[in-house]
């Protein structure tokens, strides 16, 4: 169970990692452990569910030699994991600084000129309701407000018209994106963070029963 966990765990932190990179542009080199983080729970879930056959044969055996090296691996693979988090957690602990540094840049000087850039911020303010990182100020002097003649993105203004000036913007108020893509970051760190520590009760339980059916084997042939 605690492998199979751990597969979709790692499934979900690799699918979404792709999407982080995009959107980090620059900064993506800098984000790829949190990436790795999800392939190697990928590879550990998959070595878990055959070392939970192994346990299984092992008892029903009876056999302490492979009990012994199910305890073994389930301690290595659980200090493995334990380090992975402490990665994860720290690179999310550094989201805050890599959105702020590569955020208002890209919206100065990529928006309405680079495709990707365009439809992922398109995208991002349609689906939360926001503009811009901090607000519409980031829009300012851009190039898409220079190409489009001090236009801002629609989504910047609740009005009805296409077109969106800095006064309607700033009237209309929207709040910026930066405080609801940190959350969902923060969000789905617990999210992993909890599924892991779970996992890893498991595990330590799993060492253990292994470990006092070994002494109880060891007391029988005794």
């Amino acid at each position: 169970m605690g492998g199979f966990s751990l597969l979709a765990l790692g499934s979900w932190v690799s699918s979404d990692g792709g999407s982080l990179l995009q959107i980090l542009g620059p900064f993506s080199k800098q984000s790829t452990p949190v990436v790795n983080v999800g392939f190697f729970c990928i590879v550990i879930g998959a070595v878990l569910v055959m070392l939970g056959l192994l346990g299984c044969y092992a008892a029903h055996k009876k056999s302490k030699c492979l009990l012994l090296t199910f305890a073994s691996i389930m301690l290595i693979i659980f200090i493995s994991e334990v380090a992975a988090g402490v990665v994860a957690l720290t690179y999310t602990s550094f989201a805050e600084g890599i959105l702020r540094a590569w955020a208002t840049p890209a919206l100065q000087k990529q928006y309405g000129h680079d495709p990707a850039v365009t439809k992922l911020w398109n995208s991002t303010m349609t689906q939360l309701h926001c503009c811009g990182f901090s607000n519409y100020t980031d829009f300012m002097g851009s190039n898409f407000e220079n190409a489009t003649g001090g236009s801002l993105p629609s989504i910047c203004c609740r009005t009805n018209n296409n077109t969106c000036t800095p006064a309607q913007a700033e009237y209309s108020n929207v709040q910026g994106c930066f405080q609801q893509i940190l959350m969902i970051i923060k969000g789905n760190a617990s999210t992993m963070g909890g599924t892991a520590a779970g996992i890893g009760l498991l595990e330590i339980a799993a060492i253990l029963v292994s470990i006092n059916l070994y002494r109880h084997l060891d007391n029988e042939d005794s």
